[in-house]
């Protein structure tokens, strides 16, 4: 993302389909911005039917821009991990395709070497019934979605797929990390 400050870091993270990813980390303390997008694929510039369709290797995906100071990679992850099933795989509910993928693009080998002791952690915790899924892929260019998919649950939230699926997330989340609430 351009424009950070000094102070401002950036994750890039996909858990199936970006409007509840981006619905629960839009009330997430220390979160600056969060822009729905496509990343991992081959194809430059793909439209949300493309990527929709399964064939140019994105995942959907949301940038979070977040203040370091106020919450920290290991606290987005845990609530990445706590408001999707990471045991899906290639699919989230009745969302199926590589595009629904649950996957973290580190931009560093420390973001990497963070993500895989979370996941280890939770996996020795047992925290899921299944083997987690989630992959750790090298962040590439992030291409940020149409604009009607920016704020989706805000400016739809009486869209069947926001009252069932995404509403749902975020009541969770919100009961879940309370102390992460804006």
């Amino acid at each position: 993302m351009t424009n950070l400050t000094s102070s401002e870091q950036t994750a890039i993270l996909a858990g199936g389909c970006f409007w509840c990813t981006e619905a629960v980390f839009s009330a997430v303390r220390g979160i600056n911005s969060v822009q729905s997008g496509y990343i991992g694929g081959a194809q430059a510039n793909p439209s949300y039917q493309q990527v929709c369709s399964g064939k140019t290797g994105h995942a959907e995906a949301v940038r979070l821009s977040y203040d370091p100071n106020l919450i920290s990679y290991a606290e987005l992850l845990r609530i990445f991990f706590a408001t999707h099933d990471p045991t899906q795989l290639n699919r989230q509910g009745h969302d199926i395709g590589t595009q629904y993928r649950s996957a973290i693009f580190y931009d560093s080998e420390q973001e990497k070497a963070e993500a895989q002791h979370i996941i280890d952690d939770l996996s020795r915790q047992h925290i899921f019934d299944a083997p987690i899924v989630t992959t750790l892929e090298p962040a590439t260019t992030f291409y940020v979605a149409e604009d009607y998919h920016q704020d989706y649950l805000a400016h739809n939230p009486a869209q069947p797929y926001c009252r069932a699926v995404v509403a749902p997330k975020v009541i969770k989340f919100r009961k879940q990390f309370e102390q992460y609430l804006k």
